[in-house]
């Protein structure tokens, strides 16, 4: 009889309602890994965030990427204090990660959940889209400075960098995605007309690329004009992949289109598995309502499913979204979902969902 695979998780809750959602998925994983019998899995603790960075004067330990490489993926929660500004917290932790590791593919699932109503009266089939992000460098590359600091001509620039290698992976990961689904359909969104130098790159790549996938039909399309498309024909989209900025916007308003962030997921993946990938839901910090226990975890349990597929275990990441959604089809929500259930109460639904798997 064969062993059963076992999978070392870096759990990295970090800040806000990220100890919370992550806790709680730590809790559902484990029950269905035991009720389940088909795998093993363990979680560490990684203190990494806002916390850390008080005591340390760093958000991350100096050796936190060849500690992640000990591990087979990781959990991670959210980033930010409202006593931090925004870019030490996400340079500090989260990108500080995802360049180095070169987590290149951020993949972000968005459909309509049970529990949710599409606020669009246009999605008359509900909605169901797969936005591709690349991850990795882009207008998030880092690159740019400040001189003159202080006086009335002080100058910034931001420079986005776009190198052949970077939009050709992304793109090809987007065909294979697109090539995947019912639809095999993708839109490359790009701003070409004002941007004339990274983004008609993106283009001409996008266009070669493209010869390679004969069965995906495939478009391109202006970054305005596809904030237009997704509220007015929403059934015309299936998968999307853009830039770092435009889908990091872009996925923020699909999931508001779809019901609720809350339940958004993403995989920061290294689709060369070279390196760990790390999963974690979309909302952020939420510090409005760290510590009062009614943190949606629907986000966090959709993302560990995500984690599951990717490491090998898909009938387990099919078992537990179904699970996750009979529990909110029932009407056991969080009050971001119109519910009156807390975290916890989720948490216990699902579980014993769980265990009538077994």
């Amino acid at each position: 009889m064969a062993s059963q695979p076992s999978y070392r998780i870096a759990s990295i809750p970090g800040d806000g309602i990220g100890p919370e959602v992550v806790h709680a998925t730590i809790q559902v994983v484990e029950t269905l890994a035991k009720i389940l019998g088909t795998f093993q899995i363990e979680f560490t603790h990684i203190p990494w965030g806002t916390k850390y960075y008080k005591q340390h004067g760093r958000y991350a330990a100096e050796d936190c990427l060849e500690t992640l490489r000990q591990f087979d993926a990781g959990l991670f929660g959210a980033v930010g204090a409202p006593d931090v500004p925004d870019h030490l917290s996400l340079w500090g932790l989260l990108l500080a990660i995802r360049g180095p590791l070169q987590l290149f593919a951020n993949v972000r699932p968005v459909r309509t959940f049970p529990g949710t109503k599409c606020p669009l009266n246009t999605a008359t089939e509900g909605i169901d889209w797969v936005l591709v992000r690349e991850n990795s460098e882009g207008e998030y590359s880092g690159q740019g400075g400040r001189s003159h600091v202080g006086q009335p001509w002080e100058a910034a620039t931001e420079v986005a960098m776009f190198t052949r290698v970077g939009i050709e992976r992304i793109i090809r990961f987007a065909f294979e995605t697109a090539q995947s689904r019912p639809r095999r359909h993708l839109t490359v969104v790009t701003k070409s007309n004002s941007m004339r130098n990274g983004m008609v790159l993106w283009d001409e790549v996008a266009a070669a690329v493209a010869h390679d996938f004969p069965d995906v039909t495939w478009e391109k399309m202006l970054v305005d004009a596809m904030t237009v498309r997704m509220v007015a024909k929403p059934q015309s989209v299936d998968t999307i992949v853009g830039t770092n900025l435009h889908m990091d916007i872009l996925s923020d308003l699909a999931a508001a289109l779809a019901g609720s962030i809350g339940v958004a997921p993403s995989s920061n993946l290294d689709p060369t598995r070279k390196n760990p990938s790390l999963f974690e839901p979309v909302h952020g910090s939420a510090f409005d309502i760290t510590g009062k226990g009614i943190a949606n975890p629907v986000a966090t349990f959709w993302s560990a499913a995500e984690m599951l597929s990717w490491l090998g275990e898909k009938d387990a990441a099919v078992q537990l979204m179904r699970c996750v959604e009979r529990v909110c089809a029932a009407g056991t929500l969080t009050p971001d979902l119109g519910g009156s259930a807390d975290t916890q109460g989720v948490v216990d639904a699902v579980c014993a969902e769980i265990v009538k798997l077994g």
